[in-house]
């Protein structure tokens, strides 16, 4: 799994609020860190001291204190650094206790059982989306992903199902230009991008056609939690198992679930 932050901003903090913000220098630090090293895998003391920006004397004191708590393990040499366990387990807690990924277990569950097809669900973040959890395909030729792991939303169904929820105005601000460019598929115009969410709001559900990696089809739906969505599921599907009927099959699976979970209502106690 790897280490992400989600932010979250409480009811109680405006933008005066945010604006208003001093973060303690020291604190502000050891997350630039642990976010480079979750971005990074690993990286020595000169890499971090030039990428953060933070003198060598302070970084010394918070790697050794990072890893005094078990956020880091240097490898044998104490020459390079990495995430440690304790990266791990909180970020396996934050999955374990979102309210989201229980209330959608089984339905995933039951998208993959009835398909045997990669199923996601994913949060968006930012520009990004996080895979918040997954269903693995039974069929060897299968699509790479793990719980944890940051894609631009842009060239993703899971983002682009989530962007069109919002006003053109506001993905534009949210898109940060230049967009990457995964495949040669992937829409790297925010203008482009902007247009083609048109076609997702009047049908429904988004596609992503290789504009994450070649070779694959996905097909995604908003969950009905808020408004706009920050959740959405998809199926991601090889080029070899697809076809006009499949397709459908997989659409009409994604819009019933969304139906069904919308029906249920969004109290954590229902």
């Amino acid at each position: 799994m790897v280490f992400s932050m989600l932010n979250a901003e409480t009811p109680q903090e405006g933008a005066g609020a945010v604006q208003d913000f001093t973060p303690v220098k020291s604190a502000d630090r050891a997350l630039d860190v642990l976010e480079y090293l979750s971005a990074h895998s690993s990286a020595g003391l000169v890499e971090l001291t030039r990428s953060l920006g933070i003198p060598k004397s302070s970084l010394h004191s918070i790697l050794r204190t990072l890893e005094h708590r078990g956020w880091i393990e240097a490898d044998a040499s104490r020459s390079e650094f990495h995430l440690g366990m304790n990266a791990l387990l909180t970020g396996a807690s934050y999955v374990d206790q979102d309210f989201i990924v229980t209330r959608t277990a089984e339905a995933l569950d039951s998208l993959a059982a009835k398909t045997g097809e990669t199923v996601h669900l994913g949060r968006l973040e930012g520009d990004d989306v996080v895979y918040l959890a997954k269903r693995e395909s039974r069929h060897p030729l299968r699509m790479f992903s793990a719980i944890g792991r940051r894609l631009p939303a842009h060239a993703t169904a899971l983002g682009k199902a989530m962007l069109a929820e919002m006003d053109d105005d506001r993905v534009l601000e949210t898109l940060r230009a230049p967009l990457d460019e995964l495949t040669e598929h992937t829409i790297t115009s925010p203008a482009a991008v902007v247009a083609s969410l048109a076609e997702v709001r009047a049908r429904g559900y988004a596609v992503d056609d290789q504009e994450a990696a070649l070779g694959l089809r996905c097909f995604a739906v908003t969950l009905p939690f808020s408004s706009p969505s920050r959740d959405a599921i998809s199926f991601s599907v090889p080029y070899a198992r697809l076809d006009a009927a499949r397709e459908e099959e997989m659409i009409a699976l994604l819009l019933a679930t969304r139906d069904e979970l919308a029906q249920r209502g969004p109290s954590r106690t229902s």
